[in-house]
């Protein structure tokens, strides 16, 4: 494990050079994910980078976890809260639609629009200080597309996307993530009581074993597929008109 962090930790300040950025930040969530990236970006670039904190009706004991990672792993941290922001902007837009608002998909535009309202904060701030925006997909995630397009998944680099869901805890447990934070249940923090593993309708651990090949449930392994065709367009690139001749 030593010798991975290594060199992730030495990717990271390639790909700052390559860019001709300054630092790095992430967005801290209070989730294992961002836990990680955080302890590396700041093993990366200890006096530029920045975990923020970018509350939105979220769970209170979440941005409790979010203020200890940042503070346990010694970086820097600001906190942006989206709460009005958010409110203010999904309000007006129901408003404009008027009866063509459709409420059956309502959470998840809301959802979305969270997660967006979430990556527009972490660019303006990102461009402040010339450092990269710093993803926290892993490969479960990566695979099955639980990411938002132009949300979390809108990102510079993606430092753990080769990793599974168990391989991220071991990392966590070795960069020494507070105990709550590896222990707690995976949430986007989307919606009240949101998470992970009931929205997809299976588990990580299972997804994890999928990717190493392993044999799963038949009933598991459909949900995996099905989530990994409908996601597609998510990490191919954008289709574009080719012209003939």
């Amino acid at each position: 494990m030593e010798q991975t962090v290594s060199e992730i930790v030495e990717w990271l300040q390639q790909q700052v050079k390559a860019a001709g950025a300054k630092g790095l930040l992430v967005g801290v969530s209070g989730g294992i994910d961002s836990a990680v990236v955080a302890n590396l970006i700041k093993r990366a670039f200890p006096e530029n980078s920045l975990g923020v904190i970018m509350p939105l009706n979220s769970d209170p004991e979440g941005m409790k976890h979010a203020e200890k990672v940042i503070d346990t792993c010694g970086m820097n941290g600001l906190t942006v809260d989206l709460t009005n922001t958010h409110t203010i902007l999904f309000s007006s837009i129901k408003e404009q639609l008027g009866d063509n608002f459709h409420e059956e998909n309502g959470r998840l535009a809301d959802a979305n629009l969270r997660a967006r309202l979430r990556m527009s904060t972490l660019y303006t701030i990102a461009t402040n200080y010339n450092y990269l925006v710093v993803g926290t997909d892993n490969a479960a995630e990566w695979y099955t597309g639980y990411f938002t397009k132009y949300g979390d998944g809108g990102v510079d680099i993606l430092p753990l996307v080769e990793f599974t869901k168990t391989e991220v805890r071991e990392m966590a447990a070795y960069l020494e993530v507070p105990e709550e934070v590896i222990q707690k249940k995976p949430s986007a923090d989307l919606w009240a009581g949101q998470t992970d593993e009931a929205e997809m309708g299976t588990s990580y651990n299972t997804i994890d074993a999928y990717l190493k090949g392993e044999t799963i449930p038949e009933q598991d392994k459909a949900i995996i597929e099905k989530l990994h065709r409908r996601s597609e367009h998510k990490r191919n690139p954008l289709p574009h008109f080719k012209r003939k001749g």
